[in-house]
């Protein structure tokens, strides 16, 4: 659990860095297989979603975790990246509110950046 804290806290900011939007991370741990954490961020458009997608994947990558799957990028409308612990998802405004991941998964707990920390 401490890797996947740690992986969420680097995707975090770098999704902070490139002006994410309305970052959320939804701890899943619990109640799912598939990773610990989500992430979600939103961008207000394709270059600004692609700079967020890129910085997350070379942070992480720096610290030593590289993405398993990504999907979306060539859009720029959603992207997913897993990295196995974590799942970002990186949206553009529209597709956040239709998809709605937040009400999806509102079994999982809401955590706040400083409760990684």
């Amino acid at each position: 659990m401490e890797q996947s804290k740690e992986m969420a806290k680097i995707a975090y900011r770098a999704l902070e860095d490139k002006k994410g939007e309305d970052i959320k991370i939804i701890d899943i741990e619990g109640i799912s297989v598939l990773a610990d954490y989500f992430l979600i961020a939103s961008g207000s458009n394709e270059s600004q979603i692609r700079a967020m997608v890129d910085n997350v994947e070379e942070e992480l990558e720096k610290a030593g975790y590289s993405v398993k799957q990504r999907e979306g990028y060539g859009t720029g409308r959603w992207v997913l990246m897993d990295f196995g612990d974590i799942i970002v998802h990186v949206f553009d405004r529209e597709n956040r509110l239709f998809y709605d991941l937040e009400r999806i998964w509102r079994d999982g707990k809401s955590i706040e950046i400083e409760n990684l920390e």
